[in-house]
């Protein structure tokens, strides 16, 4: 595959990383976005999702020899919507074909024009790349004149090329996806609520990213990163988990310390707060590769004294702290839709832009080091009690005679309608606890949280409920399940 020859406007088979090979375009990428170094590769244009990368020659097949073979192994709704997107396509282009003919014959069977030479008909699928531009130019210059005000921000010169990218038949959407928005004077929110939109066409940073810890929300975090043309250097304390990564582009660090030495930006995401602080300060731990200008990036979940001291030992350095925890679960950590709360040294969080775009939907700096824990063990408490009021009533539903279903439909069709609902809902239904968020996880978030509303003479009686059902739940040996198997502790 590597003397593929390819040109603009062919079809292929594109394959990123852990992703299934999906139908795409090659198209010629925008004139400010950096190329990848090193191997060989198109920019593609992904059908269905409308989604853009660059993908290395050798992760490249062409279209048609290989479409009954990818419809073989591929049967997802999303994957078949992409491979009719694609035959879309070719009877448009077979339309104009066949127009464009028409038209010549047409032309044939009159005089000939008074220079005498004949007009040649532009290929298909010039005609269509054509049309394309002409379309994103004009979406362009109205997107810039409907948002002169946020034209200098820079946030905006990050999203512009992700949003404007995207052909689009009105401009709701688009300022609908695009939310720069300056909450108060310590807190700043930059969204997008179509991911696939953003992250699409990001420009990878130039700085060298490590990254420790890839249990299940860091391999998706990675997978986004490398996904999106990041340099990234991995360890994990399970040496194997690496090599997946390895296989698609990372580097490999021996130590924590080693990954600090070699990176510009280090992201860390660990279990709980002893992890946290073990990696930092154990044997060939983060603070031994701290220099002055290193940044360190903590986006594990953990309470607000855990978060003083990393900074303060980091900074005591010379180093540059930043706390980011995410907001999210396995699923939406794969798909890049994380949510992310960053606290600590802005000028990081400014840094850490792209890498931002290319893991989450949302991020929001909530000004100095520990306001970030805060807010998620908030966050948590509130989704880990409501999680256990689902299943007190499913219960509830179950010993009073009622359909489960019943009450799922009923719950769905109301103002707490949610994809978390619905999905947490059907795993107790199905009988379907493969962790999407560790239960023992939720359960540590919740006494943290406690633990934070201890400290400021805060009650949090609900909180303290929920907590004792998941204590529960985990004496039944559930904490490797879903948060959702916390439904077993009311029926055992």
């Amino acid at each position: 595959m590597a003397n593929l020859h390819l040109r603009i406007g062919d079809l292929v088979w594109g394959k990123l990383g852990r992703y299934p090979p999906w139908p795409g375009k090659v198209v010629s990428p925008p004139k400010d976005l950096k190329k990848p170094s090193g191997k060989k590769c198109f920019f593609v244009k992904f059908f269905g999702t409308e989604d853009h990368a660059w993908i290395k020659v050798e992760q490249l097949k062409p279209y048609h020899p290989h479409k009954e073979e990818m419809i073989k192994i591929n049967k997802g709704k999303r994957f078949q919507q992409a491979v009719d997107a694609v035959e879309e396509f070719l009877k448009k282009a077979k339309g104009k074909e066949q127009a464009s003919h028409n038209g010549s014959s047409e032309d044939k069977s009159k005089s000939s024009t008074a220079d005498g030479k004949k007009r040649k008909n532009p290929t298909t699928v010039k005609a269509l790349l054509e049309e394309d531009k002409k379309d994103l130019a004009s979406h362009k210059q109205t997107f810039f004149e409907k948002n002169k005000k946020v034209k200098d921000d820079p946030y905006f010169q990050h999203f512009l090329l992700s949003q404007t990218e995207k052909p689009c038949s009105s401009l709701e959407p688009i300022s609908k996806r695009l939310k720069i928005i300056e909450q108060e004077a310590a807190s700043t929110s930059i969204q997008a609520a179509d991911s696939t939109a953003v992250n699409g066409s990001i420009t990878p940073t130039d700085k060298r990213i490590g990254f420790l810890g890839l249990g299940h929300m860091g391999s998706g975090i990675v997978s986004n990163l490398l996904k999106m043309g990041h340099v990234v250097t991995v360890w994990n304390r399970t040496a194997e988990k690496c090599d997946l990564f390895i296989q698609e582009g990372a580097r490999l660090g021996r130590t924590p310390a080693e990954v600090v030495s070699m990176c510009d930006i280090t992201f860390s995401c660990v279990s709980d707060p002893r992890a946290a602080k073990d990696l930092v300060l154990g044997p060939s731990g983060v603070l031994q590769g701290i220099r002055p200008g290193k940044c360190y990036v903590e986006m594990s979940t953990v309470d607000p004294e855990t978060i003083a001291e990393l900074s303060q030992v980091i900074t005591s350095r010379g180093g540059r702290f930043l706390e980011a925890p995410v907001s999210g679960s396995q699923q939406l950590s794969n798909d890049g839709m994380l949510v992310i709360l960053a606290a600590g040294d802005r000028t990081v969080y400014e840094d850490c832009s792209s890498c931002f775009q290319a893991i989450g939907k949302t991020s929001f700096f909530l000004g100095e080091a520990g306001n970030a824990a805060k807010m998620m063990l908030i966050l948590s408490m509130v989704q880990g009690s409501f999680m256990a009021t689902i299943a007190e009533g499913l219960t509830l539903a179950q010993v009073t005679g009622q359909s489960q279903q019943t009450f799922l439909d009923i719950l769905c069709q109301g103002q707490m309608a949610s994809t978390f609902l619905d999905q947490k809902c059907q795993n107790i239904l199905q009988g379907n606890f493969r962790p999407d968020y560790y239960l023992k996880h939720i359960q540590k978030d919740l006494r943290l949280a406690i633990s934070v509303g201890d400290s400021v003479n805060h009650p949090t009686p609900m909180a303290a409920a929920a907590n004792e059902v998941y204590k529960r739940a985990k004496a039944l040996d559930q904490s490797d399940n879903d948060m959702s198997a916390v439904y077993r502790a009311y029926i055992h």
